[in-house]
This record gives C-alpha cells, structure tokens and sequence, in this order.
C-alpha cells in the first residue's frame, strides 16, 4: 500500500501504551501513503487509534506509556523515527503542523492570541517581533478574524472562533502536512461547514497535504481523497473515496454506513454495529472484528487477515474477499 515515492509514507507502523502491567496494543502494524495537496481520511470508533497514529507521526506520544515498537514514518523521504528530539523541534509546527481536538484546551488561556500564533512564526522563522506580528495578523484575517482581535484572549472567542485560531496557528509557517485531528467535533453544523471550506481552500492555496481523523462520514465526502478505515489499531478498508462510498466492501465498513440516517430511507430505526470493539490488551489471533461480524466464520478466527486489492487502490482486509483479489 506504500511506495517511497509518495510524500508521506507510513509503513508497519506498529504502537503500544502500558497500564498497569497490561500492554495495550493501539496501533497494529498500520501503513499508508499521502501525496502532496491530497487528504487522506482516517475513519472509525473512538479508541480505534486513529489519534494515535497522527501523534506518532508528530512524535509527541507520551513515553512513557506510549512505545512506537516498529514501523516507519517517512515524510519527504526522511525518516522521522530516526531524527533526534532537537531537530523534532524544528520540524514540528514548520514542516508538519496538527490541528488538535479540543480548541479549548489547544490555547494557552493567559496569552493573546496574537501572542501565541506570533511565538510559533518567531519559532521557526528568522524575523522581528513585528514581522511575525504582521504574519499572524494576515493568518487571522485569512480564516475571518479581524485583527483587532489580535489582542483578545482565548475566553473572549467562541468555540468556532477558537478553532479559526487554531487553524491559523497550524497554517501560520505554511506547514508540508497538517494533521487535522476532529477539527469540527464541538462545533455547530452552520461553523462546521464554514470551517471545512476554509481547511480545503487554505489547503489548495499551500498544497498542503492533510491527514483528516473524523468520525462523520459526511466530512470524509466533503474532504477527502482517499480514506482508511481503522478498527481496533489496525486499517480494514483502504480506498479512494468514489469506491468507498460506492463499493464499501468490509463488514464494519458496511455497519458504519449502515449506521448514518438516509434523507430518502423509509426505515424506522438504524442499524448500529452490535456489541464493542474488543480488549486491546487481548493479542487476536484472526480478524479483530469477527465477534461483531455476521459473516463471520471459524475461518476468520484462526490467522490474521491479510489486506487484499480488490481492484486499483481498493484494500480490505476480509477473507469474503479473496476471490476479488490478491494478496499485498
């Protein structure tokens, strides 16, 4: 699924946190590739790994818990597992840059915004106080905020202005990758559409590459590219997104839209995929979602599904599959 071609190439990545004497397995061998100016969704529950993974690239997993056990992470061909903490530190927020979950908790609530987006130009680039003043007040009007706002703190913005501050943090040096993690989660429909344009049009203007963690299959149409969807540290269905949206092919990815309500569908009730995710301190020995799956067989139990392409740059990674395509 990765060539070293591409500008993001994640290979066998692989990630463990310890609890309590348990080894909790979060990310499981997972690769991927991203191009520039491409988005490249990550979809799927809530501790399925997804933030994870955008951390890892990042290298700010905490350690401990956090342990990357095996992988690669190359960016522009440089392997960012191998670089030092202090060249880390100029890499991050100038080549790659995250938009993290929580605005609210994003902020530093006794600095101006002003001075918090100032600090990080001044960080990674060579300039005075008031070019990196003048470059944070053009990033703020950019994602619609006025520059007399320049002076306001974090408490004086509503959430959807919070998360515009972020954004313009993240895109103040012009980053090579952005990892967007929920940009949207706490924010109201009418903002949310507001800021998903803004994300796209910023992203075309830079040709930045983007690696999108949402849980609405919505934003993944609006957005995105290509899209990975992750179950229990590990990619199930791996396609562009006519095909998946089209052609979805693995269970959980058929219970996932299965879960989202159709404007032309009659049905009273949805149908949300039984049962949880399973122990992530359990090693499985077969496919990971067969205790939730109805097409489950023993067959499914008893070794690790391997990813199949099922046609051009369509991945799963389900044995009902096999006849459609080969191994990779």
């Amino acid at each position: 699924m990765s060539e070293r071609e591409h500008f993001v190439n994640i290979e066998n990545l692989t990630v463990q946190y310890t609890s309590g004497g348990a080894v909790i397995h979060a990310v499981n061998d997972v690769s991927m590739h991203l191009n520039k100016g491409e988005t490249l969704g990550l979809v799927g529950e809530t501790g399925a790994g997804k933030t994870t993974i955008a951390k890892a690239i990042m290298r700010i997993l905490p350690d401990p818990p956090a342990k990357i056990t095996g992988g690669e992470i190359f960016v522009d061909g440089e392997d960012l597992l191998k670089k030092p903490e202090k060249e880390m530190l100029t890499i991050r927020g100038k080549k790659i840059a995250m938009i993290f979950q929580d605005p609210m908790t994003a902020l530093n609530p006794v600095m101006t915004i002003g001075n918090q987006i100032s600090e990080v130009v001044k960080l990674h680039n060579n300039c005075s106080k008031q070019e990196a003043m003048e470059r944070t007040i053009e990033m703020l009007e950019m994602v619609g905020i006025p520059r007399e706002r320049y002076i306001e703190y974090p408490h004086q913005f509503s959430g959807g202005m919070k998360q515009r501050v972020v954004i313009a943090m993240a895109l103040a040096c012009d980053p090579e990758l952005l990892l967007a993690d929920e940009p949207t989660t706490a924010l109201d429909v009418t903002i949310q559409a507001q800021v998903l344009e803004m994300i796209n049009d910023l992203k075309k203007k830079f040709n930045t590459a983007m690696i999108l963690i949402t849980h609405d299959l919505g934003v993944v149409a609006e957005t995105c590219d290509n899209v990975a969807v992750i179950y229990a540290g590990e990619i199930v269905e791996y396609a562009d997104k006519m095909n998946l949206f089209l052609k979805p092919t693995h269970p959980y990815t058929l219970g996932l839209f299965g879960s989202v309500p159709k404007l032309n569908d009659e049905e009273d009730r949805l149908s949300p995929i039984p049962g949880l995710p399973p122990d992530p301190t359990r090693v499985i020995a077969g496919c990971a979602f067969a205790e939730r799956c109805p097409y489950a067989t023993e067959e499914c139990k008893k070794a690790k599904i391997e990813m199949r392409e099922i046609e051009t740059n369509h991945f799963s990674r389900c044995i009902r599959n096999a006849a459609r395509g080969g191994d990779r």
